[in-house]
């Protein structure tokens, strides 16, 4: 089956080169382009393509405006391009939040020079965004307001990096298959349970979903938090200070050496793997450098993986909406430590993929929807 795709950018270039590449794909159909977004509203709604890629700085109306227009009118799946700079990563936040499903880095000379990885990336992204579900966002957002300025200034002391050079990042061990695990789906709250840590894991819809997660926890969450989002180097500093401002625990990109705290949520910074170790009961962090056997950088599984050693039977780990099964095995392993898993239900999930691979392999403990995973942290952790 062809993918039928509509480009918007008003880049005559990027227009052409993108069109030949999909094209020359065999399984994607360019059916129209638009030179800016209010004519990108008007051909989605003509066309009604499978996707729409979409530039954000256009003439007579923005990407980001015209996401919104298009969301509202007939959602359909849209695959941004940015900068990879802080400022490109606040735009795709922004287009994120306003219903895009995912974004790729726009880099000319790339597609100038008619790089083979590229064309296969921009494909297989076009293939997996045509089968996500942009209106999977089941519930609007809780009303998010930036913290007070009091709450703003409540920072833990920096620590330095600290390199370790020359040590190799261990991948989750081979297991056997676990029996599979009861699955409740349920939005019911049980009695509160203790946790040494919570782990979140997600990819493609994840920066809306984490969002959606956290903003319903109070300031004095008790257990401290891990998050691992599948995101270039360049945007995590700048969804770390978003996600802060719009929450009451306070969060940050992870440095190497930090200590787990509750109420403080580290998020593992893009391009490097990040690991928690166990110090006499505390938890502390170990950034190490991306690895290139490994897909994801960061990568769920490898970040519990080290919580399934460090905290066995003490953390619960939580798998969001995704492209792929990163987090499966680390599920495993955490599983198997006797720690409990969570994991996003089909219809709230924008892919269905690491929350689907998790649940498929009987690890869950409960499948929720999105809207009830940040009251059900609430009130399920002590």
């Amino acid at each position: 089956m062809t993918v039928s795709v509509l480009v918007v950018d008003d880049s005559g270039f990027f227009r052409k080169r993108l069109t030949e590449i999909l094209t020359a794909s065999g399984q994607i159909r360019v059916v129209g382009v638009a030179t800016n977004g209010r004519e990108g509203v008007e051909l989605a709604g003509k066309l009604r393509p499978d996707v729409i890629t979409m530039d954000y700085e256009m003439p007579v109306m923005d990407g980001i405006s015209a996401v919104r227009e298009i969301m509202k009118q007939h959602p359909i799946p849209v695959l941004m391009f940015s900068s990879l700079t802080y400022e490109g990563a606040r735009v795709t936040l922004d287009a994120l939040e306003a219903g895009a499903v995912d974004f790729l880095p726009k880099n000319f000379e790339e597609i100038a020079r008619d790089s083979s990885q590229l064309q296969k990336i921009l494909i297989d992204r076009i293939l997996d965004v045509a089968g996500s579900r942009p209106g999977a966002k089941s519930a609007p957002a809780p009303a998010a307001t930036p913290r007070t300025p009091a709450a703003a200034e409540k920072r833990a002391p920096a620590v330095s990096p600290r390199a370790e050079r020359g040590r190799e990042i261990p991948r989750p061990a081979p297991a056997p298959p676990a029996p599979p695990a009861p699955t409740r789906h349920s939005s019911r709250r049980g009695p509160a349970k203790h946790y040494s840590v919570v782990a979140i894991g997600t990819s493609t819809g994840g920066p809306v979903a984490l969002q959606r997660v956290l903003t319903a926890l109070p300031a004095n969450f008790p257990a401290p938090m891990v998050l691992v989002q599948h995101m270039p180097a360049s945007f995590t500093p700048a969804f770390a200070e978003r996600l802060n401002k719009l929450c009451q625990i306070e969060v940050r990109q992870a440095a190497d050496g930090d200590m787990l705290k509750p109420g403080l949520a580290l998020l593992a910074p893009g391009g490097k793997q990040m690991m928690i170790e166990n110090r006499g009961g505390q938890g502390r962090v170990r950034i190490l450098p991306g690895d290139d056997r490994l897909n994801y950088k960061p990568c769920v599984d490898v970040t519990f993986g080290s919580l399934a050693r460090s905290f066995p039977g003490k953390t619960l780990g939580v798998i969001l909406t995704g492209m792929g099964a990163d987090g499966k095995e680390g599920c495993r392993l955490m599983k198997q430590s006797g720690s409990d898993i969570w994991s996003q239900d089909e219809k709230t999930s924008v892919i269905y993929g690491m929350p689907m691979a998790v649940a498929k392999a009987g690890l869950t403990n409960e499948v929720l929807a999105l809207e009830d995973i940040g009251p059900r942290l609430a009130d399920g952790v002590s």
